[in-house]
């Protein structure tokens, strides 16, 4: 432990003090290349960490932060280091320890785990502490006198990680946020706002570092100073990075960033540093100008700013037909359609003109079923509800769009007039004609479910306002005959928890299996509607049964179609559509629902199927 200068001699002594710059802007710049584990170089190549340290004590900082921004066992078992978590954070503790000798504080450098948390994201808030609570005993282990942890979009991951530290030790914390050119968060969260959270959730100073450069930190500042009254730390970015050849340069000079650092200062922060792109080049200058300043004493002038207040939803019934259908407890009949491959839309509204003359309560619209490229399933959600007349359930997948792509498109269907969603992970690319294509999964079918939730509460993701609540039908897949059942309704479980209204299966062919399900899933509450497919043909029985991830077809059904088939295409059409009417009368008093859908786009098929079951 450090007998000179400590992270709590720093924040309580009232002056004005210089953390280091960027870790990896400086190995980079020593030819690590960017495919290698930074955090691993602390046992491979200590002296080169160490000697950076020493570099950026020589400038002027009083503060070193650990080479460990990315030394949490989740990121690190992408390199296969994970169980090294703890020898990874004790060395790097020591390289900076080593380093300051009396000269500096040495803060313990915690940065996101890489995914997401609860509500959003599958890693339950307990992971995510367990996660940061190794990092934090193998930091404590090598020395360190206190914790930066930096680079968080996420309040609820950095309150994990303070209450990690917290479990473990009574050390000083910094907790910074990161901002966009908004000066809001990824999850849209205002500095007034998460400021004062921080604060309450045991911080001892906060700030805010990363993604933006001096000017957009500095108006952070001045929020912060406006509604907190614990030291505030600044390190931003040197400046925003501009492509240069095949390489991403960072053009703020050190005078640049070094007038920043001294309006920070007299805006209210009390450590400055840097934080991608500086070097302690920057470093020295900023030492110069910053110590120089005037501190403003912080006074916390306006009261933090509230997160607003959910809204009570709009009742189920009041935001659809389908809505009030499944409210009201009537069985729901719908049939799935696929949108087209082209852009011509007329097939698609003959398809559901049918449809809505035969007296089907609403359309399925699947989103890229088995990764295949087709028009959009929200756009062709709205065609058919503004051209044809009759509701759409659109499918919306997790697989091609990040968190705020889906947060746009979900507010944009919100007013456009699209009420029912079915939400889904999707089916990754692999699977479809262009399996190279790059699947996001920023967050998965819960995540989603928890998004359009505070939606339907009039918040979004960062709990700010709407203005108004969206009138989502919020529904889920589910499958009965998944391989993992105990899985299959632990999610089902947690979907419901998120916010889902009902849920939609994958098809039915086993009455045991679907039995089996409803019979643990009856007290969640949630009506179900059960899928129904008719098969064309032995080759479409053997096709679902081997090659679709989902769906199960029973040996006793690939007979009866086995045996059909021998007389002929339409006596085994004529098969799959009996399968598919005895499985829908077996299911009505079972189920609230059917949705059927149209194989090969043979909506008569469909209709077929439904005959004497509809009204």
């Amino acid at each position: 432990m450090n007998d000179g200068r400590s992270v709590r001699s720093l924040l309580v002594d009232g002056k004005v003090h210089v953390a280091d710059g960027a870790m990896g802007t400086m190995l980079y710049s020593r030819g690590v290349f960017l495919n290698v584990c930074y955090d691993e170089l602390n046992l491979r190549q200590p002296d080169l960490v160490r000697d950076i340290h020493v570099e950026y004590l020589r400038a002027g900082a009083d503060l070193l932060e650990t080479n460990t921004f990315g030394a949490n066992p989740i990121k690190l078992a992408s390199h296969g280091l994970a169980d090294d978590t703890e020898r990874i954070n004790t060395a790097a503790a020591g390289l900076a320890r080593d380093a300051a000798g009396n000269r500096a504080a040495v803060a313990g450098a915690i940065g996101p785990l890489g995914v997401r948390i609860e509500p959003f994201g599958s890693l339950g808030v307990d992971e995510a502490r367990e996660a940061f609570a190794r990092q934090v005993r193998g930091l404590l282990a090598g020395g360190v006198d206190g914790f930066l942890l930096e680079t968080f979009s996420d309040v609820g991951e950095i309150g994990a990680a303070i209450a990690a530290v917290r479990a473990e030790c009574g050390l000083p914390i910094i907790a910074q946020m990161t901002i966009g050119n908004d000066g809001r968060t990824a999850f849209g969260t205002e500095p007034a706002s998460f400021g004062p959270e921080l604060v309450a959730l045991g911080a001892d100073a906060v700030g805010v570092n990363c993604s933006v450069g001096p000017h957009g930190v500095l108006e952070a500042v001045e929020a912060l100073a406006r509604v907190v009254t614990v030291p505030i730390s600044a390190q931003p970015n040197a400046g925003l990075p501009r492509d240069v050849g095949d390489r991403k340069i960072y053009m703020a000079s050190p005078e640049y960033m070094a007038s920043y650092a001294r309006r920070m200062v007299e805006a209210g922060a009390r450590i400055v540093g840097g934080c991608c792109g500086t070097t302690p080049e920057h470093i020295r200058a900023i030492v110069g100008f910053a110590k120089s300043a005037s501190v403003l004493q912080v006074t916390a002038t306006e009261a933090p700013a509230s997160l607003p207040a959910a809204r009570e939803p709009v009742p189920l019934a009041q935001r659809s037909r389908l809505g009030e259908r499944l409210a009201s407890g009537r069985f729901v009949s719908t049939v799935e359609i696929v949108p087209p491959k082209g852009v011509d839309p007329e097939p698609m509204y003959a398809q559901v003109r049918a449809l809505k003359a035969a007296g089907v309560d609403a359309v399925n619209v699947p989103d890229g079923p088995r990764a295949q490229s087709r028009m959009g399933a929200l756009l062709s959600g709205l065609l058919i509800q503004r051209e044809v007349g009759i509701e759409a359930v659109v499918h919306y997948c997790c697989r091609d769009r990040n968190l705020l792509g889906m947060l746009s498109d979900l507010l944009g269907a919100a007013a456009s007039g699209i009420s029912n969603l079915l939400l889904i992970t999707g089916d990754p690319p692999k699977m479809g004609p262009y399996p190279d294509a790059t699947a996001v999964f920023d967050i998965d079918s819960i995540g989603l479910t928890n998004l359009v939730a505070r939606l339907n509460h009039g918040l979004d993701p960062g709990g700010n306002d709407l203005g108004s609540a969206t009138r989502f039908v919020v529904g889920v897949g589910v499958n009965p005959a998944a391989p993992d059942f105990e899985r299959e309704l632990r999610r089902f479980e947690w979907k419901v928890e998120a916010g889902a209204e009902y849920a939609i299966t994958q098809p039915v062919f086993d009455l045991e299996q679907l039995d089996r399900f409803l019979a643990r899933a009856e007290g969640y509450g949630v009506p179900i509607i059960a899928g129904i497919w008719p098969l064309v043909s032995l080759r479409n029985a053997e096709f679902l049964a081997n090659e679709v991830p989902g769906i199960t077809v029973p040996d006793a059904v690939l007979a009866r179609m086995r045996r059909a088939s021998a007389g002929g295409k339409e006596a085994a059409l004529a098969e799959g559509v009996s399968i598919a009417r005895e499985m829908l009368t077996a299911v009505r008093q079972r189920v609230q629902g059917a949705q059927v859908s149209a194989p090969l786009g043979r909506v008569p098929v469909a209709l077929e199927v439904l005959d004497g079951a509809l009204g």
